[in-house]
């Protein structure tokens, strides 16, 4: 989105845009916080219906504005075409408020209707609870589970953030012009965002319907980051879409999953303290193999401050797709390991949620 207001508004204008940038999100706050609102009902056939339309509303802004940044590639749209597609951005983004504006009025019409009875205690969800552990993070960060799940998210997570600090480089020394460059980077908010929301309803529906714990997605996402890494150090004609496409769905992909582990290895209560603190292997890892491996090796075969030609970055692509290879290794350790808790615990409560909610 941003990149069509800067087309159609601050175009030549970098100062301006830079102002948009700090005061929109900001402002975007600050109107919408007054309709957040806590809702005690119980959840309702209905729920999923909704939440399935805002995911429908996200799946087409996304395709929209992948559609736009290929155009942009392909054709030169004048000003007023750039004016009418952030204004058909803008209307398709009112879409989730006015789904959520359905939804609250279908929930004061049955708030009139029906009433609720209280829940009774089930002994297979005290069984659950007594045999699941709420872990705060001192004793989180005692488990072997953490260290793994934290040594697996710095192999992926830093190794996508290193390709995305180093993409302007890589483009430049493999020829690519600027605006294929910029494209690069805007599609790569795209992959992120279908990494994250195609992991998210994956790993739910394996969970469900085949009793496969999320930590197999997560291997099999490290294991195609390594190979998009090696699509990038090939350096063939147009590995950069390829490659960046891999390397950006598989990285959101990680950060949908991650949450998710986190509650249901170590529990909810202290799952915000816990999941932050295994986030702090994304800078970590983007330090180690930006500066430590990409940078060292860049200025290596640099004459001067730039580089052209595949073998840049060609190296530490390799080393950057052996690192996750070697996070994918990990991520299989702890499938294994925490395979009987799924099976015992995890699958159990969904188990009891399924039959509660019929």
């Amino acid at each position: 989105m941003l990149a069509q207001v800067y087309n159609a508004v601050c175009q030549g204008k970098p100062s301006n845009f830079l102002l948009v940038l700090a005061l929109l999100p900001t402002l975007v706050s600050l109107s919408l916080m007054s309709l957040v609102r806590i809702h005690e009902s119980a959840a309702t056939a209905d729920d999923k219906k909704h939440l399935n339309s805002l995911s429908a509303a996200a799946l087409i802004i996304s395709t929209y504005l992948m559609t736009l940044i290929i155009l942009d590639n392909i054709l030169t749209l004048s000003t007023l075409a750039h004016v009418s597609t952030l204004v058909l951005l803008l209307l398709l983004l009112t879409s989730p408020l006015v789904i959520a504006i359905k939804a609250e009025s279908e929930n004061m019409i049955k708030k009139t209707s029906v009433t609720f009875s209280h829940e009774r205690a089930n002994p297979l969800l005290v069984t659950i609870d007594e045999e699941e552990q709420d872990m705060n993070i001192l004793q989180a960060i005692r488990t072997v589970n953490f260290w793994l799940l934290f040594l697996a998210m710095i192999c992926g997570l830093g190794s996508g953030m290193a390709t995305i600090n180093n993409m302007s480089q890589l483009g430049q020394s493999l020829g690519y012009s600027s605006l294929e460059i910029t494209s690069f980077v805007s599609l790569w908010s795209i992959w992120n965002f279908l990494g994250r929301f195609g992991a998210g309803y994956l790993s739910d529906y394996l969970l469900h319907t085949r009793g496969w714990a999320r930590q197999v997605l997560t291997a099999a996402t490290l294991a195609a980051m390594s190979a998009g890494h090696v699509v990038i150090a090939s350096g063939f004609a147009g590995n950069l879409y390829l490659g960046s496409m891999l390397v950006g769905v598989c990285y959101g992909s990680q950060w949908s999953l991650i949450p998710t582990i986190t509650s249901e290895i170590f529990g909810v209560r202290h799952m915000g303290t816990i999941f932050n603190t295994i986030g702090i292997a994304s800078p970590i890892g983007s330090y180690i193999l930006s500066v430590r491996v990409i940078g060292y090796m860049y200025d290596k075969e640099a004459s001067g401050n730039t580089c052209f030609g595949t073998h840049c970055f060609m190296l530490s692509f390799l080393v950057m797709a052996a690192v996750a290879f070697f996070g994918f290794l990990v991520a299989l350790g702890l499938l294994f390991r925490t395979r009987r808790f799924y099976q015992t615990v995890v699958l159990r409560r969904l188990k009891y949620v399924s039959i509660q909610g019929k």
